[in-house]
């Protein structure tokens, strides 16, 4: 028990809180297989989540679409009642390949046709609870031949079903924790923090795999306008608006990261799709922007590691690269993107050459490109 917890405390991941779950709950009955599973109220289905131990060729360790309506298995609405919110709590239940062992499920057709069809012995099944509320189901089996769980195991499993609904309290809290860390709170996109993180990412594997990684940013236009004659209200639902063509144009891109890097200020983050494709979805976003009832667009700029911009070797190269095309689109109120790259050869091109300059002494790497009038 003190195994599972710690499994479960030490996991980053809900997959891997999941998984210590199971692994833990099999170890600590002396089972050969477990599973976790989660009952997902909308759908009147209960929905694996893992399975760990000896798998038959049906299963597998994190299942995509295992899942059972709870009408046939019947059993399960009896633990699906809101009787324990009071006090008290759900008992496990042992079945095996020949019916109900011990507990009160009492409905065992199904439970027993999967024991025999999978070759194991027997079960045990306990209701998992969190905050009052049933959450899914805890599963341990044993092969054939092994000793059947008997009322002892069923009062064990009872306790460990408890000790996964802490673990999972928790990995829910670290979860929702990790999201506000990575979210723009007016916007529902990622924010600067996700997108240093993932364009460290992408820049290493352009390093390592040669993936090509490409860089959109972008400056709404006419923000303080707004701010200034309509109000802040006014100017934060221009950005949302603009947030949402950017969410729309960025699943374009497959696995294209949206963000808002602050104020006035957004990207799309993407890697693998080649340059031109992340081009005309700048494009479309610029058209999209442009049609906003509020604002005055966009300014766009591009950099991609597929375009002639010479090497990129790090995040801070081609973020430089993206918000210098940036602002010269800004400069030359471009209602197109301007991509690095594409107005000359190398440093003869002028994105390429302002983001290459040296800053003035004590300027930030952003005052340079606000700075600059070239």
């Amino acid at each position: 028990m003190v195994a599972l917890a710690q499994g479960m405390a030490a996991a980053h991941s809900p997959r891997e809180s999941w998984r210590a779950a199971a692994l833990g709950a099999r170890d600590a009955l002396g089972g050969n297989f477990a599973a976790l599973s989660v009952w997902e109220r909308e759908c009147g289905r209960l929905r694996v989540l893992a399975n760990v131990g000896e798998l038959t060729p049906d299963e597998e360790e994190f299942p995509t679409g295992e899942a059972y309506p709870v009408h046939q298995f019947p059993e399960i609405t009896e633990f699906l009642h809101e009787r324990w919110a009071g006090g008290g709590g759900p008992n496990a239940w042992v079945e095996t390949a020949s019916g109900t062992a011990t507990g009160r499920a009492g409905y065992c057709h199904q439970r027993v046709a999967a024991l025999r069809r999978r070759g194991r012995g027997c079960c045990v099944v306990a209701p998992v609870v969190l905050h009052g509320r049933a959450w899914g189901e805890l599963y341990v089996a044993r092969p054939p031949g092994e000793p059947v769980f008997d009322r002892a195991d069923a009062d064990f499993a009872t306790v460990l079903a408890s000790v996964v609904a802490a673990g999972i309290a928790q990995t829910e809290r670290l979860e929702e924790a990790r999201r506000l860390a990575f979210t723009d709170a007016l916007t529902g996109l990622a924010n600067r923090r996700a997108v240093d993180v993932c364009l460290e990412e992408a820049v290493e594997r352009h390093r390592g795999e040669g993936a090509v990684v490409s860089l959109v940013v972008c400056d709404v236009n006419g923000l303080k306008k707004v701010n200034d004659t309509r109000g802040h209200a006014v100017g934060d639902r221009l950005l949302e608006r603009f947030g949402s063509v950017l969410s729309l144009c960025g699943a374009m891109l497959p696995g294209a990261l949206a963000a808002r890097l602050g104020g006035d200020e957004f990207c799309l983050l993407a890697v693998g799709p080649d340059a031109d494709a992340v081009v005309r979805v700048a494009d479309e976003l610029c058209r999209r922007a442009a049609e906003l009832e509020l604002g005055e667009g966009v300014a766009c700029g591009v950099a991609s590691t597929q375009d002639p911009i010479g090497p990129v070797l790090s995040a801070r190269r081609l973020f430089r690269l993206a918000d210098a095309a940036q602002y010269r689109a800004k400069a030359v109120r471009a209602g197109k993107p301007v991509v690095a790259g594409r107005e000359g050869e190398g440093p003869e091109d002028p994105v390429v050459r302002l983001a290459d300059a040296p800053p003035p002494e004590g300027a930030g790497e952003r005052r340079r490109f606000r700075g600059r009038r070239s």
